[in-house]
């Protein structure tokens, strides 16, 4: 059996996106575009849960709003709206000042350094986000990083007997979007915290469930920076927290109430620093990812020596006079 000498070398930034990456919410383009009133259509939302309880529904209240925008759709609200135009909505969105340039500034400042590019230590940004999959991907951001999860739409549903009229079915459409492809949601964002560690979307022989010795996962929880802005991000917070990774809250500087709920993730121990999100050079949080990246390089570089030393003995030498 061959001698595994070497830990992980990835360095794993996770991004939230929505007041996070940026001031505020992603969908802001679809209601601009289409003239409906975002207050109105998140109020409908929020009231979605109580409305379908009536009916003896059971409904998430973190992803309903999923089905009410296929509801938009079907009704003419967001007549036409696909996969394509989300993409396209993407390309609208404002970033926080120092993104998306932060992005690669981040990946140099270890890869380049001599000291850990000997060891091969490299950085990955991932975001994940309740938010819209093919909006990220259409954003300016989504060349620089590793893997977006998020929530998806189905626009052409499989129909029945698809698997047997494969050519026809693999057509592309630009039809408007009618089903659920895939969601996040609070608790469920915690799984691609685990994907990540266990390298499930690097290689799709390994699944997330699979038993895998700490030693042998892709990245380290310890190897990994979450940065997020709310409560919905608790449950990522805790894992990385509870492995030896470094959690940072970030809050809208121009909204005092966003500062008080961030700030009250570090009061309550969720959060191991806050700061505001600008990621500009010089910033708070620009000095304190970049430090807090280098600290974790350099854990991995004293792992590896020290591994090194424990798994290989020296070879005995002549004696000499």
């Amino acid at each position: 059996m061959a001698i595994q000498i070497f830990t992980g070398n990835i360095i794993a930034i996770i991004w939230d996106f929505d007041q996070t990456l940026i001031p505020g919410y992603q969908q802001k383009p679809i209601f601009d575009h289409y003239d409906v009133d975002a207050n109105h259509f998140w109020k409908e939302v929020e009231k979605l849960a109580t409305y379908y309880k009536k009916q003896e529904i059971n409904v998430s209240s973190e992803t309903i709003y999923l089905n009410h925008i296929l509801t938009y759709v079907k009704c003419g609200k967001f007549k036409g709206l696909n996969n394509k135009k989300l993409q396209e909505f993407g390309k609208q969105l404002e970033f926080y000042s120092g993104i998306p340039e932060f992005f690669d500034i981040a990946k140099n400042h270890i890869e380049k350094n001599k000291e850990f590019s000997k060891h091969s230590i490299k950085v990955e940004h991932y975001i994940i986000s309740t938010g819209l999959r093919q909006i990220i991907r259409g954003s300016e951001v989504s060349e620089f990083v590793e893997d977006i999860w998020a929530c998806e739409f189905i626009e052409e549903p499989a129909q029945p007997e698809f698997n047997s009229k494969e050519e026809e079915n693999n057509k592309k459409t630009d039809g408007e979007i009618s089903q659920v492809g895939d969601f996040l949601d609070n608790t469920t964002k915690t799984r691609a915290i685990w994907e990540i560690n266990k390298g499930t979307n690097k290689d799709s022989r390994v699944g997330v469930n699979d038993l895998i010795a700490g030693e042998d996962r892709r990245v380290p929880i310890r190897n990994m920076i979450y940065i997020a802005d709310g409560p919905s991000d608790i449950p990522c917070f805790s894992i990385v927290n509870k492995f030896g990774g470094i959690t940072l809250g970030v809050y809208n500087p121009d909204q005092d109430e966003h500062f008080n709920e961030v700030k009250k993730l570090q009061d309550q121990g969720r959060v191991q620093h806050f700061s505001p999100a600008n990621y500009s050079k010089g910033s708070d949080v620009y000095k304190w990812i970049l430090k807090n990246m280098e600290e974790i390089a350099e854990l991995i570089v004293n792992d590896r020596d020290r591994l090194l030393s424990d798994k290989v003995r020296e070879s005995s030498k002549h004696i000499t006079t």
